[in-house]
């Protein structure tokens, strides 16, 4: 297990030197997407028609945060969980799209796209978005305002701590870890 830290938007060179298990702490844009602003990204991919984001080397977090305090960038920013996102990654994945951040498992399709087209899944520790939220420095609403919490926002982080579940080879860190605690 490693530690890294890097910087927005990822490129290949960034992603395959990762490997489940490793500790990331990313700094620049990343942008928020859930289950409803997924389906509008992918019709629009569908259409050929322009994303609100480029999506190349792109990093999208599962998250709908709460509405932020007065002199605060955003409210409790933690992860939602990503298999609702699992039959929209892979064309997201394939158009460009280098990590996602979430909790909980992944579906095969969506661990096969990152090992085709080198992307990593994220995940975040779940229950702690009010600490999460102090590593993001400004957010703003960039798509779909009408979807409120759901809306596609941009943020711009620091250090923002991940760790990497799903990587460019196949593994999975959830599989790894219950196997290992399994042998004991």
């Amino acid at each position: 297990m490693a530690t890294y830290r890097l910087k927005t938007p990822l490129s290949e060179e960034d992603v395959v030197k990762l490997k489940a298990g490793d500790i990331v702490y990313l700094s620049g844009t990343i942008y928020t997407a859930r289950d409803a602003a997924h389906k509008r990204l992918v019709e629009l991919i569908q259409k050929g028609e322009k994303l609100p984001f480029e999506l190349k080397g792109a990093v999208i977090y599962f998250v709908g945060p709460t509405p932020p305090k007065p002199g605060e960038a955003i409210g409790s920013a933690g992860p939602t969980t990503s298999y609702r996102m699992d039959s929209y990654s892979p064309l997201l994945i394939e158009h460009g799209l280098k990590g996602m951040i979430g909790k909980g498992k992944r579906n095969d399709a969506v661990k096969e796209a990152c090992k085709r087209f080198k992307a990593v899944y994220f995940g975040a520790t779940g229950g702690a978005g009010a600490l999460l939220s102090e590593r993001i420095k400004s957010a703003k609403v960039i798509a779909y305002e009408e979807l409120g919490p759901e809306a596609v926002r941009e943020l711009v982080v620091d250090q923002f701590p991940v760790v990497v579940v799903n990587d460019t080879y196949g593994n999975d860190l959830y599989e790894e870890g219950r196997k290992l605690w399994e042998q004991k």
